[in-house]
Protein backbone atom coordinates (compact mmCIF):
# COMPACT_ATOMS: atom_id res chain seq x y z
CA UNK A 1 0.00 0.00 0.00
CA UNK A 2 1.04 3.62 -0.63
CA UNK A 3 0.28 6.69 1.12
CA UNK A 4 0.45 10.16 -0.01
CA UNK A 5 2.87 12.29 2.42
CA UNK A 6 3.57 15.89 2.25
CA UNK A 7 6.87 17.52 3.67
CA UNK A 8 9.14 20.40 3.90
CA UNK A 9 12.81 19.08 3.04
CA UNK A 10 15.16 21.67 3.36
CA UNK A 11 12.49 24.15 2.78
CA UNK A 12 11.32 23.25 -0.34
CA UNK A 13 7.54 21.21 -0.12
CA UNK A 14 7.76 18.09 -1.58
CA UNK A 15 4.79 15.72 -2.18
CA UNK A 16 5.42 11.96 -2.75
CA UNK A 17 3.35 8.90 -2.68
CA UNK A 18 5.50 6.43 -0.72
CA UNK A 19 5.28 2.77 0.50
CA UNK A 20 3.81 2.68 3.98
CA UNK A 21 6.71 0.76 5.12
CA UNK A 22 9.47 2.88 3.34
CA UNK A 23 12.41 4.36 6.21
CA UNK A 24 12.45 8.13 6.39
CA UNK A 25 16.17 7.60 5.52
CA UNK A 26 15.74 5.75 1.92
CA UNK A 27 12.49 8.60 1.17
CA UNK A 28 15.38 11.40 1.34
CA UNK A 29 18.43 8.71 -0.22
CA UNK A 30 15.71 7.42 -3.44
CA UNK A 31 13.38 9.05 -3.55
CA UNK A 32 14.60 12.67 -2.95
CA UNK A 33 18.30 12.45 -4.34
CA UNK A 34 19.49 14.03 -1.19
CA UNK A 35 22.42 11.30 -0.47
CA UNK A 36 24.25 13.38 2.33
CA UNK A 37 22.36 11.11 4.59
CA UNK A 38 24.06 7.87 5.07
CA UNK A 39 22.59 4.54 6.00
CA UNK A 40 25.04 2.60 8.12
CA UNK A 41 24.23 0.24 10.52
CA UNK A 42 21.74 -2.20 8.49
CA UNK A 43 19.03 0.46 10.03
CA UNK A 44 19.31 -0.70 13.74
CA UNK A 45 19.77 2.94 14.54
CA UNK A 46 22.87 2.99 16.23
CA UNK A 47 25.61 4.45 14.21
CA UNK A 48 24.20 7.92 13.70
CA UNK A 49 24.85 8.44 9.76
CA UNK A 50 21.39 8.79 9.08
CA UNK A 51 21.04 11.98 11.64
CA UNK A 52 18.68 14.70 10.13
CA UNK A 53 16.17 17.54 11.66
CA UNK A 54 12.93 17.06 12.05
CA UNK A 55 10.95 19.80 13.51
CA UNK A 56 14.24 21.41 14.45
CA UNK A 57 15.28 18.24 16.48
CA UNK A 58 18.34 15.86 15.48
CA UNK A 59 16.48 12.13 14.89
CA UNK A 60 18.02 8.92 12.94
CA UNK A 61 16.30 8.91 10.01
CA UNK A 62 16.78 4.66 9.83
CA UNK A 63 14.39 4.46 12.91
CA UNK A 64 10.96 6.23 11.26
CA UNK A 65 8.66 5.64 8.79
CA UNK A 66 8.40 8.13 5.71
CA UNK A 67 4.45 8.39 6.81
CA UNK A 68 5.27 9.47 10.14
CA UNK A 69 7.03 12.93 8.62
CA UNK A 70 4.28 13.69 6.97
CA UNK A 71 3.26 17.32 7.66
CA UNK A 72 7.02 18.10 9.71
CA UNK A 73 9.65 19.70 8.29
CA UNK A 74 13.32 18.26 7.43
CA UNK A 75 16.54 19.33 7.30
CA UNK A 76 19.16 17.00 6.05
CA UNK A 77 23.19 18.18 5.97
CA UNK A 78 22.09 19.56 2.36
CA UNK A 79 20.09 21.85 4.01
CA UNK A 80 22.51 23.44 6.29
CA UNK A 81 24.66 25.59 4.48
CA UNK A 82 22.84 29.22 3.60
CA UNK A 83 23.58 31.65 1.07
CA UNK A 84 26.48 29.80 0.04
CA UNK A 85 27.81 29.73 3.29
CA UNK A 86 28.47 26.82 5.22
CA UNK A 87 27.11 26.56 8.67
CA UNK A 88 29.75 27.06 11.54
CA UNK A 89 29.31 23.66 12.67
CA UNK A 90 30.13 22.45 9.08
CA UNK A 91 32.96 25.04 8.71
CA UNK A 92 34.09 24.30 11.68
CA UNK A 93 34.76 20.37 11.16
CA UNK A 94 36.60 21.45 7.49
CA UNK A 95 38.85 23.33 9.84
CA UNK A 96 39.80 20.79 12.23
CA UNK A 97 39.79 18.05 10.02
CA UNK A 98 36.62 16.20 12.05
CA UNK A 99 36.72 13.82 9.30
CA UNK A 100 38.30 10.85 7.23
CA UNK A 101 36.47 9.24 5.31
CA UNK A 102 33.34 11.51 5.45
CA UNK A 103 30.61 8.69 5.85
CA UNK A 104 29.43 9.32 9.78
CA UNK A 105 30.50 13.07 8.97
CA UNK A 106 27.17 14.32 8.11
CA UNK A 107 25.43 12.42 11.00
CA UNK A 108 27.79 13.79 13.47
CA UNK A 109 27.33 17.69 11.89
CA UNK A 110 23.40 16.86 12.09
CA UNK A 111 23.46 16.01 15.93
CA UNK A 112 26.04 18.19 17.01
CA UNK A 113 23.80 21.76 15.92
CA UNK A 114 20.62 20.07 17.53
CA UNK A 115 23.07 19.74 20.80
CA UNK A 116 24.43 23.30 20.20
CA UNK A 117 21.38 24.83 19.74
CA UNK A 118 20.81 23.54 23.43
CA UNK A 119 23.38 24.00 24.88
CA UNK A 120 25.90 26.93 23.42
CA UNK A 121 28.72 26.66 25.77
CA UNK A 122 29.75 22.78 26.10
CA UNK A 123 32.31 21.41 28.04
CA UNK A 124 34.34 18.37 26.32
CA UNK A 125 32.61 16.09 28.08
CA UNK A 126 29.11 17.23 27.49
CA UNK A 127 30.27 17.45 24.02
CA UNK A 128 31.48 13.54 24.08
CA UNK A 129 28.49 12.37 25.88
CA UNK A 130 26.10 14.24 23.22
CA UNK A 131 27.98 12.04 20.29
CA UNK A 132 27.43 9.32 21.82
CA UNK A 133 24.93 7.75 19.46
CA UNK A 134 27.03 8.75 16.48
CA UNK A 135 29.96 6.43 15.27
CA UNK A 136 33.09 6.97 13.81
CA UNK A 137 35.69 4.25 12.75
CA UNK A 138 38.11 6.55 11.57
CA UNK A 139 39.22 9.32 13.41
CA UNK A 140 39.08 8.46 17.20
CA UNK A 141 37.08 11.47 18.03
CA UNK A 142 39.73 13.78 19.10
CA UNK A 143 39.06 16.00 16.19
CA UNK A 144 35.50 16.31 16.24
CA UNK A 145 35.20 16.87 19.87
CA UNK A 146 37.91 19.96 18.50
CA UNK A 147 35.61 21.19 15.86
CA UNK A 148 32.20 20.51 17.81
CA UNK A 149 34.39 23.20 20.80
CA UNK A 150 35.13 26.10 17.97
CA UNK A 151 31.64 25.83 16.76
CA UNK A 152 30.46 26.25 19.90
CA UNK A 153 32.66 29.75 20.25
CA UNK A 154 32.45 30.42 16.93
CA UNK A 155 28.22 30.71 17.47
CA UNK A 156 28.65 32.26 20.11
CA UNK A 157 30.89 34.94 18.93
CA UNK A 158 28.18 35.90 16.23
CA UNK A 159 25.39 35.81 18.65
CA UNK A 160 27.09 38.48 20.49
CA UNK A 161 27.71 40.89 17.67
Amino acid sequence: MAQTIRVVVNGRTVERSVPERMLLVDFIRDELGLTGTHQGCTYEGVCGACTVHLNGEAVKSCMMLAVQADGEEITTIEGLARDGALHPVQKAFNEHHALQCGYCTSGMIMNAVDFLRTTPAPTEAEIRHALIGNICRCTGYQNIVAAVAAAAAAMRARAAE
